[in-house]
């Protein structure tokens, strides 16, 4: 008899994957500055910390807000007390307004259609419980976030049927991978629910054309019972062009006189773009009433605290707060992300040309010393452990070619990217000098061989001319 459930001890949570690994060695060695300079640093996190300084100036300048006042009385009872899981109405207009302006204001948002969620994984996880049953698929673009294997499928039971992009093409969905992706799911007797996108995407901080959203919401066209999703949670890190599409402005562009705006759904969350993920405040953005009604009902086992609601509707009610914020985070994600390919560079490494995020798509594939995911690994853990940089390796992301890394660039100081480049090179250095020198002594062991086997046989021949 099981003392537990099967959820309980199952092992599909995904927790031994290389990505959590990774935070694992970091936690057990964690660099800092004065008390231990040669900790591993930490680049496998997608925390955006350069923009506290504006949001703690505007705590500063607001302390009612932050002290739960109004009009210099205290609030605190009123939000202490049971709130209704639909959330704060002056939350969630602005938290709406907020999103269109992201969106260069192409497109609007009712509030009334709106769930809050704690954070996009709590908003992935209700999509998924809303709209596939056990055993029922979604497909997902390679190489994706980690985090997919464990939100999207863990708990609900969905799974997940890889759309294999490549470097080719940058990594671009494809309409000939789009379809081998929904053949491979019917050859597994899978149902599929939908398509599931990062947009701007994680890994690869890139923004999706206007071509692949349309290719996208095609496919669900044809498919009568599909849906989309459209996890938008980088809109507001997209610091240079091209710029940031939503899905929402492509069904603006149609006019949805396909009808199908009922069944494309977003994903947003305050903790990129603002970066405040310890907040936890996530939402849903559908047009479909059902979907609305049923994720609001599940929305009770992840609710976003009132305080935190009556914080945040200020903040972002303040639209000269929010118009200068929009600016310079991207200006300061801009020139992050340069810095951090400028040091790759120097490292003789290159990476995906990138337009958002909080991170890049390093290729390191001439540092393999094969075309395998076992090399990969390999050189991950010397990374990792002889480096002492925590970065995510491709096939974590799964990624169908072997070599590729995501680096992070916004949770750390300027001067610990620096020393993150510095190890980078240094290691990339050593690495080079060491294969040259076993090539050199491959050569030479070679060339001895050579020698050694032309004298041997010049004897053998003067021995046989002997006999």
């Amino acid at each position: 008899m099981r003392l537990l459930s099967t959820k309980a001890t199952c092992n599909s949570h995904g927790q031994d994957s290389s990505y959590f690994l990774g935070w694992q060695e970091y936690e057990k060695n964690p660099y800092d500055e004065i008390h231990n300079p040669k900790g591993i640093i930490q680049m496998g996190l997608a925390e955006n910390q350069l923009s506290f300084d504006l949001l703690e100036s505007w705590l500063a300048k607001n302390p009612d807000v932050a002290g739960f006042k109004r009009d210099g009385k205290s609030i605190f009872r009123e939000l202490a007390l049971f709130q209704d899981y639909h959330g704060l109405p002056s939350f969630k207009k602005a938290l709406v307004d907020f999103m269109a302006e992201i969106r260069g204001n192409k497109v609007t948002f009712d509030p009334d259609h709106i769930v809050l969620t704690a954070g996009a994984t709590s908003a992935n996880e209700t999509l998924m419980f809303c709209l596939a049953d056990q055993g029922e698929a979604f497909l997902l673009p390679t190489p994706y976030y980690p985090g997919f294997d464990r939100d999207l499928k863990w708990r609900t039971g969905a799974e997940i049927v890889p759309i294999q992009c490549t470097s080719s093409n940058n990594f671009q969905i494809t309409e000939t991978a789009l379809k081998q992706a929904y053949e491979e799911a019917r050859k597994r007797n899978l149902r599929v629910k939908g398509v599931l996108v990062t947009n701007p995407s994680n890994p690869l901080g890139t923004t999706m054309s206007r071509s692949e959203l349309n290719l996208l919401v095609d496919f669900i066209k044809e498919k009568t019972d599909m849906h989309l999703i459209s996890d938008e949670i980088y809109s507001g890190t997209v610091f240079s062009s091209p710029g940031f599409v939503s899905v929402m402005e492509i069904l603006k562009e149609r006019n949805d006189t396909d009808g199908i705006g009922n069944r494309v759904h977003v994903v947003y969350s305050l903790s990129k773009d603002l970066g405040l993920p310890g907040f936890r405040v996530g939402a849903i953005y559908s047009e479909n009433d059902t979907v609305v009604a049923a994720a609001t009902k599940m929305s009770s086992f992840g609710l976003v605290s009132s305080q935190t609601q009556y914080l945040l509707s200020a903040m972002l009610g303040d639209k000269k707060f929010t118009r200068n914020y929009i600016v310079e985070n991207q200006k300061r994600l801009k020139r992050r992300q340069r810095m951090m390919v400028s040091g790759l560079q120097k490292a003789g490494i290159s990476c995906l040309e990138s337009n958002a995020g909080l991170f890049c798509w390093v290729d390191m594939r001439h540092l393999l010393h094969s075309n395998t995911f076992e090399a990969e690994m390999e050189l991950w853990k010397k990374i990792v452990y002889q480096v002492g940089l925590n970065i995510s390796p491709g096939s974590s992301c799964h990624c169908t070619e072997p070599g590729w890394f995501r680096v992070c660039f916004a949770n750390m100081s300027e001067e610990t990217l620096t020393l993150a480049m510095k190890r980078l090179k240094n290691f990339v250095v050593e690495s080079t000098c060491t294969q040259r020198s076993a090539l050199f002594n491959g050569t030479s062991k070679r060339k001895s061989l050579t020698k050694w086997v032309f004298r041997l046989s010049s004897r053998d021949h003067r021995e046989q001319e002997e006999r």
